[in-house]
C-alpha cells in the first residue's frame, strides 16, 4: 500500500534581486532616505524598503492591503547577500515573519552591520540582495449547507478585561502615581509581569499591601502600561511619533523596569520610526540604559549621518544630558563618526 501525503496548507512565493548601485555613496544619506520595492504575492500588495544607512542596512517589510480574513495574512521575507559571479555562495539569511491585517502594517526592522558585509559580495559598488517574500495562503473552506455552518466568534477577552480594570470590580490594591489613583486586581498583574508577582506573592513588602506607591513615574506612561497589562493593546502609540514621543520613552522605561518584554519592544521600534535632531540624544541614553540595541543603532545611524545633524544634536540639551548619564556610549559614537568621516 503506497504513503499517503495530504498538503495541510500552501503558500505563494516570489522571489528578486535587488541591486543597490553605488552602494558606498548611499552611506551618508541619512535615516529617512530608502529604497523602496512593491511586490505582488497571492494577490496581496507588499513593499520591501531598504535603509542603507551609515552604520546598518536595515531591510523593513510593510504590508500595503487588507487582509481577506479576520485572522490577517501571515508573511515572511528572507534576504541573502549573493554573488552574481557566482564565485561566492549566498550568504547569511536575514529574515522576518509577521501577521499582517491592514495597510502599512510593518514587520520588526532587519539589520544587517555594513562594516561585516565581506567585500567579496560588492562587485562595482553594487551590493546584490536575493529576496523571497513567502504569504501562507487561505484554503478554500470545505462546502458546508447553510444551517450547519457554525462562525466562530472572535476573542473578546483583551475587552472584557479592559471593562474589569475600568469598573474596578474586584479590585484588591491601589496603586499612587503622582495625584491620581489606579485600582488594580493582583492576579492580573502578577500573571502579566514577573516584577508584580514577586512584589505581590513573593517576599517583597507589598505582599499584604493594598495601597502601593509608585515614584519616579509619569500618570500617564502608569495609565498606559496599566492598560496594556489588562488588554495587551497601547491605543496611546497609535498617535504621529511626533505627539508621543515623550510617552513612549516612558512607557520603554516602565515596560524595562516590569519585564513587559513585549510594550518594551512595541515602544523601541516606535522610537525607530522618526528620530529628530531634537530626540536623538535622550532616545540614544534611553537605548543604552534599557539595552536597546536596534534602537541604540538607529540613534547612532542618524546623529553621525551628515556633519549638519552631527552638529545640531551636539547643541541640544539632550547631548547634554548623555554627556552626563551616558559617557561611555560616547565612546561609541566617536568611533561611528570617524567611520563615517574615513568614508566621505
Amino acid at each position: 500500500m503506497e504513503n499517503a501525503c495530504t498538503n495541510l496548507n500552501q503558500v505563494a512565493r516570489a522571489v528578486r534581486l535587488l541591486k543597490i548601485d553605488g552602494f558606498s555613496l548611499t552611506a551618508g544619506m541619512g535615516g529617512d532616505y530608502c529604497l523602496k520595492s512593491i511586490w505582488t504575492v497571492d494577490g496581496y500588495e507588499l513593499e520591501v524598503l531598504i535603509y542603507p544607512g551609515t552604520t546598518w542596512v536595515a531591510l523593513k517589510l510593510v504590508f500595503l492591503s487588507e487582509a481577506r480574513t479576520q485572522w490577517g495574512v501571515r508573511a515572511s521575507m528572507a534576504c541573502q547577500l549573493v554573488d552574481l559571479s557566482r564565485e561566492l555562495e549566498p550568504y547569511h539569511e536575514y529574515g522576518v515573519s509577521e501577521t499582517f491585517y491592514h495597510p502599512q502594517d510593518f514587520g520588526a526592522l532587519v539589520f544587517m552591520d555594513r562594516n561585516k558585509i565581506p567585500s567579496g559580495y560588492i562587485k562595482d559598488d553594487m551590493l546584490t540582495l536575493r529576496c523571497a517574500i513567502t504569504v501562507l495562503k487561505e484554503l478554500p473552506a470545505p462546502t458546508i449547507p447553510a444551517e450547519e455552518v457554525i462562525t466562530q466568534p472572535s476573542t473578546n477577552l483583551h475587552q472584557h478585561l479592559g471593562e474589569l480594570l475600568q469598573s474596578e470590580m474586584g479590585a484588591d490594591v491601589t496603586f499612587l502615581v503622582s495625584y491620581e489613583s489606579f485600582a488594580a486586581h493582583k492576579y492580573i498583574l502578577a500573571a502579566r509581569s514577573p516584577v508584580f508577582k514577586a512584589q505581590f506573592f513573593g517576599d517583597m513588602k507589598e505582599k499584604c499591601s493594598a495601597r502601593v506607591e509608585i515614584k519616579d513615574m509619569e500618570v500617564a506612561a502608569f495609565r498606559a502600561m496599566l492598560h496594556f497589562i489588562y488588554t495587551d493593546t497601547v491605543p496611546e502609540l497609535d498617535r504621529p511619533l511626533e505627539e508621543v514621543t515623550t510617552l513612549a520613552q516612558h512607557l520603554l522605561v516602565a515596560a524595562d523596569m516590569y519585564g513587559l518584554e513585549r510594550l518594551k519592544l512595541i515602544c523601541e521600534i516606535k522610537l525607530c520610526g522618526g528620530i529628530t535632531v531634537d530626540t536623538a540624544a535622550t532616545t540614544l541614553a534611553l537605548a543604552e540604559q534599557h539595552n536597546c540595541s536596534k534602537l541604540k543603532a538607529k540613534c547612532v545611524e542618524f546623529i553621525v549621518s551628515t556633519p549638519a545633524v552631527l552638529e545640531a544634536v551636539l547643541a541640544t540639551d539632550g547631548y547634554k544630558h548623555l554627556e552626563a548619564s551616558c559617557p561611555l556610549v560616547l565612546t561609541e559614537l566617536l568611533k561611528s563618526v570617524h567611520v563615517h568621516l574615513d568614508k566621505s
